[in-house]
């Protein structure tokens, strides 16, 4: 009976085999492919495929299938970035996978190979070419790049941060590779999201980073070449948070680029058309989202990177009831502000209650930042309402304090007209530290800032506060110089005479303030993010509220000393960063399990335990 059974399969093998091969010539017999895929004995029509060939490829009249081992070794193993460990498979491996031969003799450790990469690295004069070796490590060895990143992780960080990720970003077109580390998609892909997605290999995603390229960072409008921005900030998700590679999805919308430069380029690998907006643009983004939902679930983290402000605004607001979403200008910066502002009332013995705000600037995550900080003193006090709480903070912009006696106060944006206030037309910055006798004052612009903080400015703010609190958080000085801001660190401690705390997003290292030394650490959303993703990945949170972003700002400032703050530190050191995410990632399932927002059930005993042995680690394994 059993011989009879194979003889039926075996049949049954050899019929299906023929009838592929009659469905492949019969497609190639009118000197052209059909429009139909075949696939398990049913004809597909192909949905992007008009009838003819889209590659324009007539060298080859017959199409092969492309296949691929389940269980792969030899070549095809060296080339799976995934599994590949170059010199450091062992002699029986060697031996068991088919690769004897096909490398030299020598067995190296991962440990060692890091070396090599870091010789390589340290040997390279420009930073497109340590950020483009960076990424080819990545395609060829992931276990690699991942514990060269993590063990050396405040020589490599910068690496994969503006302005050097923004520099690559803007050669990509010249070096692409067709290698699939990320997802593109662009309007002509309408209606056909969810099949795209589903060439994505990897089905456990749980983390996508989403970017149009619109703005990135000081780099304006990079069009699909953005793709590194989000590659590299979910690269920091792995090296810093301890997320699973595999879980982590960038994707690029190609909705059309508004430089000209890139536009006339014949290499720019992008739709060479101008930026589309609108209902097209917001479709295929919901188009997307809804694919993600069906595909992976709907407690998949969605990041918003390098947009510009009001498409960012717009699809937190659209979606942040749907999914867990992020984004450093909604909520990494606030965050940021917040936790520095909270290191420091350790040393004051202050609370938020106590505090006095001037926020400086033209950029609308200013009202961000504000929100978050309404959030955080409604949450410490547990009295008052939002309107009450305003009265706290106060915005200047580029005319002066917000108050209803300007000129133009009916034609302020939408963003600033919740602190419009009563009280003295202030038109300097000057003018509004008098007045208010501020104890935290927080600059940040898109551009060029509007005001320096000068020596007068710094002057007067300590003249009704012991120690005032100055967060510089602008990447361009007033006088447009790109990576300065509202006032130096040496010059802020000068004016105040040491008293301040101070931290910009430029700043790190020791700082001589006369025979005084003072040690900063720059304002870097890094200390954010990853552990906000480890957090959220591992609870499985529906949503991320206010209230878990608050618990994120507090344990960041728990972890910084005393006595570093005192020296100048608002922030835990770059060094740090894995501790920092495990604290950060347990807090926030804390919080979500607290609230109810995690699905991850039953609830760990010990958050922070489950932190640690939840993150990936990129040693190499062994292979049978």
């Amino acid at each position: 009976m059993s011989m009879l059974l194979r003889h039926t399969l075996r049949q049954r093998l050899i019929l299906q085999r023929i009838i592929e091969t009659a469905a492949v010539c019969s497609t190639s017999s009118s000197g052209h492919t059909a429009n139909k895929w075949y696939h398990h004995g049913v004809f597909l029509r192909n949905p992007h495929n008009d009838g003819h060939d889209s590659d324009g490829d007539s060298t080859h009249s017959r199409p092969t299938t492309p296949w691929v081992r389940s269980v792969i070794s030899g070549v095809d193993l060296m080339r799976n970035a995934k599994y590949n460990k170059g010199l450091a498979f062992t002699n029986g491996e060697r031996d068991r996978l088919y690769l004897r031969g096909l490398l030299p003799p020598a067995v190296i450790s991962q440990d060692v190979q890091a070396e090599r990469v870091l010789i390589n690295i340290r040997h390279m004069k420009t930073s497109v070419r340590k950020v483009t070796y960076l990424m080819s490590l990545q395609e060829r060895n992931e276990r690699l790049f991942y514990h060269v990143l993590q063990n050396n992780i405040e020589e490599l960080l910068p690496l994969l941060q503006f302005p050097a990720m923004g520099e690559y970003c803007q050669k990509y077109s010249l070096m692409f590779r067709s290698l699939p580390r990320g997802l593109f998609l662009s309007l002509e892909d309408k209606g056909h999201v969810f099949s795209i997605l589903k060439n994505w290999p990897e089905r456990r995603v749980k983390a996508i980073c989403l970017t149009d390229g619109e703005s990135v960072g000081t780099f304006g409008d990079l069009g699909v070449q953005a793709i590194g921005s989000p590659i590299s900030r979910l690269a920091q998700y792995v090296a810093l948070g301890g997320v699973d590679p595999s879980t982590c999805l960038p994707v690029t919308i190609d909705n059309g680029t508004d430089t000209e430069r890139l536009l006339s380029d014949p290499i720019y690998v992008g739709m060479k058309h101008h930026r589309v907006r609108g209902d097209d643009y917001y479709e295929l983004i919901d188009e997307l989202l809804s694919a993600v939902q069906r595909r992976f679930g709907a407690a998949v983290m969605v990041d918003f990177q390098d947009m510009a402000f009001e498409t960012q605004s717009k699809l937190v607001s659209e979606y942040r009831g749907s999914f867990p979403v992020f984004s450093d200008a909604q909520f990494g910066l606030p965050i940021l502000a917040l936790a520095a502002v909270l290191a420091t009332q350790r040393i004051t013995g202050t609370n938020l209650a106590d505090q006095r705000f001037i926020l400086v600037g033209e950029s609308p995550v200013l009202t961000a930042i504000a929100e978050l900080l309404e959030e955080a003193i409604q949450r410490s006090t547990r009295v008052g309402t939002v309107l009450e709480v305003r009265k706290a903070i106060h915005l200047v912009d580029s005319k002066g304090l917000l108050v209803r006696t300007r000129a133009d106060a009916d034609v302020l944006e939408d963003h600033k007209l919740p602190y419009i206030e009563d009280g003295p037309e202030c038109p300097s910055l000057l003018s509004a530290v008098k007045h208010i006798k501020p104890t935290v004052i927080i600059g940040l612009s898109k551009d060029k800032p509007p005001f320096a903080f000068t020596k007068e400015v710094l002057e007067a703010a300590c003249e009704g506060v012991e120690r005032p609190v100055i967060l510089p958080m602008s990447l361009h000085s007033p006088g447009g110089n790109p990576g300065s801001a509202e006032v130096s660190a040496k010059d802020a401690y000068e004016w105040t005479k040491g008293k301040c705390f101070f931290a910009d997003r430029h700043t790190h290292g020791i700082i001589q303030v006369g025979s005084v030394q003072k040690e900063a650490t720059k304002l870097c959303t890094s200390h954010i993010f990853p552990g906000i993703a480890l957090g959220t990945t591992m609870s499985r949170s529906k949503r991320l509220r206010d209230e878990m972003f608050v618990t994120v700002a507090k344990t960041v400032a728990n972890l910084v000393p005393d006595d570093a703050i005192e020296a100048g530190c608002l922030m835990p050191p770059i060094g740090a960063s894995r501790d920092v995410a495990a604290h950060v990632g347990a807090g926030l399932a804390g919080k979500a399990y607290q609230i109810g927002e995690a699905t991850e059930l039953p609830k760990p005993h010990n958050l922070l335990d489950h932190a640690y042995e939840s993150m990936y680690q990129p040693q190499y394994k062994r292979y049978r």
